[in-house]
């Protein structure tokens, strides 16, 4: 692939999201207990005032991304009329699913069942009971399925739409053109591309502080000589892997990320079938059921369940841990998505993001955490206390009630390591994208500045608070850009308005008006230039 016209840096936004962005690791370096005191306090403020803005944004996004996959809106394709996807769907779906969720669902997909089984949400259970178990299911569906994936899908289809069907610059400041007009290339807009920048750091320096920290659980399982928890092992490893990912992240999306992402999802289903097999396969089957059914059944109420008649502590250290997180990696999972997408329907973008990645999920959780919970309820108890202890050891602890615990946990922990590479391979070349002027092939040089700066950022927010402190970073980055995200919708549903054939009462608009959209020197798309020649003949 040739590179853009557009890959020169642009040196505003990548000097001040740089220079920021090292301040940020040399406060972490001289002053970590400063750091920590402050992002405690920032996040108390965040929590107890707008924690209910996170919970309300989320379900919007949701009904947004869902009315316009079966709107007349869903047939408008994402590129000109003829384009054709640049992706196999299995390829496409492994991409999306690597880069949005992989390293979040080994890490959680033992440890989030099992924590509701131990302590379920907002009391709605009793402890470690077969209803806890239950409800124990529901909300980790909850947190991973349909509203996640909503949030990626804002995002995404916003960019996809503007920069392959409107021909503008592939920057998150794109999509508010219709808003904005030229002002996307000032000030504003550059302030809303390092703002994106900054969220996607510290949403990608969240998952490599997790995954270091499940790699170094696992290899605490398997051998003695690493102590479980240690940040000094958690931060080698942060660095090697920085290393790995940097090394994929040049080589271009369709080696690089691509094959990590088919391997990925081949070690993952082996993973899932082993334990489905030599694990309680009935009970799994009939939890998975009733789970799913639950879910469906309470999505509504625990969609707008806040913390006004609940456990605020709870609230807190999940879901609003949950959309803050997901928010802040939608720049560079967002803008992932639609660097894959081109080609496809907004209808079947929304159903294959929305859609297969959550089925994925239910099926993922329930075998997951089917097996850990039925060990527990049936007189098997461990899992319980080895979360408590750590929640990094929780799938590992889980195998080691199988057979070929030791083979399992290796793969679990190479997934990981792959995982971890992947995702942060995404991110490192999406920081890239959004600092030069949205290259689709960033220069090489500045996605190795990003993904340095992601390592050495994970670092810090793990000495500063361990695994809080990741959870402090992701909620306190994504908070304005929650903001951003809303006016994106409206951007979105403004422009879509106006696309021929899908409003009659604009269909006779003069090209002029409809040309006058586009930033001078921007040629009109395909569709637009079809219509025009037919008039003219």
């Amino acid at each position: 692939m040739r590179r853009s016209a557009g890959s020169t840096v642009d040196m505003g936004v990548f000097g001040v999201s740089v220079g920021i962005a090292a301040l940020f690791v040399l406060w972490g370096v001289l002053f970590a207990e400063n750091l920590s005191a402050v992002a405690s306090a920032a996040l108390n403020f965040l929590i107890g005032s707008f924690g209910w803005v996170f919970i309300l944004s989320t379900f919007g996004f949701l009904i947004f991304v869902v009315y316009l996959a079966f709107s007349r809106h869903g047939r408008v394709k994402l590129g000109a009329d003829d384009d054709e996807p640049e992706f196999k769907t299995v390829s496409w779906v492994a991409m999306m699913f690597s880069v949005g969720m992989g390293i979040g669902l080994m890490f959680f997909g033992v440890a989030e069942p099992i924590s509701h089984y131990a302590a379920p949400p907002h009391g709605l259970a009793k402890a470690e009971t077969e209803g806890a178990a239950l409800l124990a299911m529901e909300y980790s569906y909850f947190h991973w399925a349909f509203h996640p994936w909503a949030i990626y899908a804002v995002v995404g289809l916003a960019l996809a739409y503007f920069t392959f069907r409107k021909g503008r610059k592939n920057l998150i400041s794109s999509a508010f053109y219709p808003i904005l007009g030229d002002k996307v290339d000032g000030p504003i807009g550059k302030g809303i591309d390092t703002l994106a920048i900054f969220a996607t750091l510290f949403g990608t320096a969240t998952s490599l502080g997790l995954g270091a920290l499940q790699i170094t659980g696992g290899l605490n399982f398997l051998t003695d000589a690493v102590p479980a928890d240690s940040n000094a092992w958690a931060i080698g490893i942060i660095a090697f892997m920085t290393v790995a990912f940097i090394l994929s992240a040049v080589s271009g999306i369709h080696r690089g990320i691509q094959w990590l992402s088919n391997v990925n999802m081949v070690l993952a289903v082996a993973l899932v079938l082993f334990l489905f097999v030599v694990g309680p396969t009935v009970f799994v089957l009939n939890t998975f059921t009733e789970s799913v059914g639950g879910y469906f059944a309470n999505l509504v109420p625990m969609s707008f369940r806040t913390a006004a008649f609940g456990d605020a502590a709870w609230l807190a250290s999940w879901t609003v841990f949950y959309w803050a997180w997901w928010i802040s990696w939608t720049p560079f999972v967002g803008t992932f998505i639609a660097r894959i997408s081109r080609g496809r329907t907004i209808r079947e973008f929304v159903l294959g993001v929305l859609v297969v990645p959550s089925l994925v999920t239910f099926v993922w959780f329930g075998v997951l955490g089917g097996s850990a919970l039925n060990l527990e309820l049936t007189g098997n108890p461990g899992i319980v206390d080895a979360v408590s202890e750590s929640s990094t050891v929780a799938l590992f602890a889980t195998l080691g009630e199988f057979p070929l615990a030791g083979l399992m946990s290796l793969i679990a922990i190479v997934l990981v390591a792959l995982f971890f590479i992947s995702g942060a391979d995404a991110g490192a070349v999406v920081m890239g994208m959004l600092s030069s002027r949205g290259a689709l092939e960033p220069n090489r040089a500045v996605v190795v500045v990003w993904g340095t700066l992601a390592g050495a950022t994970a670092a810090i927010c793990l000495l500063a608070n361990g695994l809080e402190g990741l959870q402090q970073a992701a909620i306190i980055s994504a908070a304005p850009f929650v903001l951003v995200m809303i006016a994106m919708c409206y951007s979105l549903m403004k422009e879509l308005r106006a696309e021929p054939g899908t409003a009659p009462e604009r269909r006779t608009a003069p090209e002029p008006e409809r040309a006058a959209t586009r930033p001078p020197g921007v040629p009109a798309p395909q569709h637009m230039r079809s219509e025009r020649d037919a008039r003219e003949r």
